[in-house]
C-alpha cells in the first residue's frame, strides 16, 4: 500500500559530470547500479514518497546535467526548489574543489536553498581524504554525508536528509 502523499518538495542533485547523480537517484528509485552509463540528458526527475518522523512527504528529484556548457539551461530548473544535494566524487578531488563554484551558482537563483553535500564513490579506494573542514567552516550549518550508488550505502539516508532539508525550509517561510 503506497502511503498518503501529502506536503511535494521540488530538490535537485548537482555537482560535476561523472560524480554519480543520476546512479544514486537510479539506486534511491530502480534499486540498480549501472556500471556503464551514458551521460544523464540535460536534466531527468523522479518522484519518491519519504518517510519523515512528522508524516510522508513526497520529492521530486530533478537530476541535472554536470557539464558546464548546460549552466545557463541548469539555472532554469532551479527556482521553486527547496534542497540540493551537492554532490563530489571522494577519489577525485578536482570534483571537491568545484564545490564552491556549484553552490554559488545555486544560490545565485534560490539564495536560501537548503543544502546537503554528499560524498559519493565511497566503495572506491582513495589516496587521501578530502579537507572538508575548510568547506564546512564557510558552510557551517551544511550537513553531510558519504554514500555508494555502487553498493546503496548511505543511499536511503541520503535522501531522507534531502526530504528532511527540504521539509525543514519550508516550516521557516
Amino acid at each position: 500500500m503506497e502511503p498518503p502523499l501529502t506536503p511535494s518538495f521540488k530538490v535537485v542533485i548537482i555537482g560535476d559530470e561523472n560524480v554519480g547523480k543520476t546512479s544514486l537517484v537510479r539506486q534511491l528509485c530502480e534499486h540498480k547500479f549501472e556500471t556503464s552509463q551514458t551521460p544523464s540528458r540535460v536534466v531527468d526527475f523522479h518522484i519518491k514518497p519519504v518517510e519523515l518522523p512528522d508524516g510522508w512527504v513526497k520529492i521530486t528529484i530533478w537530476d541535472v546535467a554536470g557539464p558546464a556548457r548546460f549552466q545557463v539551461v541548469r539555472e532554469s530548473f532551479y527556482p521553486g526548489c527547496t534542497a540540493a544535494a551537492l554532490v563530489f566524487d571522494l577519489s577525485t578531488h578536482i570534483t571537491f574543489d568545484h564545490l564552491e563554484g556549484w553552490l554559488e551558482e545555486i544560490r545565485k537563483v534560490v539564495p536560501q536553498i537548503k543544502i546537503l553535500l554528499v560524498g559519493n564513490k565511497k566503495d572506491i579506494e582513495h589516496s587521501s581524504p578530502v579537507n572538508l573542514s575548510t568547506f564546512l567552516k564557510k558552510e557551517v550549518l551544511i550537513p553531510y554525508i558519504e554514500t555508494s550508488a555502487k553498493t546503496s550505502e548511505g543511499v536511503e539516508e541520503m535522501f531522507t536528509l534531502l526530504a528532511n532539508e527540504a521539509h525543514s525550509a519550508s516550516k521557516s517561510q
